[in-house]
């Protein structure tokens, strides 16, 4: 495997870590404005899923022995990159009512503003992270990884954003606060 393989996906893993530290920040912000908790069955399997991920990750290019190749590796590179930029747009976007878990605060419209201003992408996140977990293991090769997470993902994305419609259905016809 190499070292830049290894470094590219420990900074995954921090940068995972860091939306878990901006994520409880913003659960605080939601819960003092009244903020609802949905779909909290789910969240531990996704948490799983993305620590697999990154685990997948590097057990298969090392026990597989996966060669980079770079007509493949390095496209995929760039989407990495790209799944990053869109993932951080969409949390700058949202500001304090971004969050892992479904949390929504009663009252407050939809965002409209940066990726979420595109009418037919109503999940710009979810875009990057299937991205994402297609992408990260290919750039080393690791097509098993891709393939599972992929498969995992799509599952797991249709209880989400069924989760996620009802939460945000609920949060703008319930009266609250208004940002």
């Amino acid at each position: 495997m190499s070292s830049w393989y290894l470094l590219l996906v420990l900074l995954v893993g921090v940068e995972r870590l860091a939306e878990l530290v901006v994520a409880r920040r913003n659960a605080r912000w939601s819960l003092a404005r009244g903020g609802r908790v949905f779909g909290r069955g789910h969240y531990p399997w996704m948490v799983a899923l993305h620590t697999g991920l990154l685990a997948g990750c590097l057990l298969e290019v090392a026990l597989a022995h996966r060669p980079f190749v770079p007509a493949l590796g390095w496209p995929m590179l760039v989407l990495v990159l790209a799944a990053q930029g869109l993932r951080w747009w969409c949390i700058t976007a949202l500001g304090p009512r971004w969050n892992t878990e479904v949390l929504v605060v009663p009252g407050l419209p939809l965002v409209t503003r940066g990726p979420y201003r595109l009418r037919w992408l109503r999940h710009p996140n979810y875009v990057a992270v299937a991205v994402e977990g297609a992408a990260l293991p290919l750039v080393h090769g690791a097509w098993v990884t891709a393939a599972v997470f992929t498969v995992l993902n799509a599952a797991l994305m249709v209880v989400r954003i069924r989760t996620e419609e009802t939460a945000l259905s609920w949060a703008v016809h319930q009266p609250g606060e208004r940002v």
